[in-house]
């Protein structure tokens, strides 16, 4: 297999701080599974406004995110996203770079909380075969910090292949999913790991 696109490593705060706003975090999100839309498009699909939409598409496309795709005519301005993906990297001593980075990963969270809400709600009136091919599992793990560097590795890996902004050799039945993966040290509510 071909080597796979990488994602865009982010380093910078600035660009952290962006991130964090929930709005523009769903808008890379849909526009990197779904391909190019309008800004129309996503405000129905991120329940915004065109306007506002298209506002902070711009902002996105300033930290080149986003850029402008060729429409169909000359009154569509579709948008589509630049990346394959975000990297923010394992959390930084200085803390400000950290409290960015915390930041900008509680917009993704918040994101994939009301996609698995969306999800939950409507999945009765969903294909069969999509609601048996769904899952949301959770496991609790017993593990070393070398083996979970090489359990993520693994299962990116498994992954990129499918990525939207990746895949050209899609089926037709192929539908945009949302797929996450987070593992962590686990800590007790009085602040100490497990």
């Amino acid at each position: 297999m071909a080597e796979l696109p990488p994602r865009l490593r982010v380093r910078d705060v600035e660009l952290m701080r962006a991130l964090a706003h929930p709005l523009r975090t769903a808008l890379l999100s849909y526009l990197m599974a779904v391909g190019q839309r309008t800004a129309s498009e996503c405000a129905t699909a991120v329940d915004s406004s065109a306007s506002n939409c298209s506002w902070h598409l711009r902002q996105l496309q300033k930290w080149g995110l986003v850029e402008p795709a060729p429409g169909t005519d000359g009154r569509e301005r579709p948008w589509r996203a630049t990346q394959v993906g975000l990297e923010i990297g394992e959390f930084e001593a200085d803390g400000a770079t950290r409290a960015a980075q915390v930041a900008a990963f509680g917009a993704t969270l918040g994101n994939e909380q009301v996609l698995t809400q969306r999800y939950l709600d409507t999945m009765g009136e969903m294909d069969p075969r999509w609601r048996r091919a769904s899952q949301l599992n959770q496991y609790s793990l017993r593990i070393t910090p070398d083996e979970l560097t090489d359990l993520h590795a693994a299962i990116d890996a498994l992954v990129r292949s499918y990525v939207s902004t990746i895949r050209g050799d899609a089926p037709e039945e192929a539908r945009p999913v949302q797929a996450s993966w987070r593992a962590f040290l686990r800590i007790e509510a009085d602040g100490r790991p497990s």
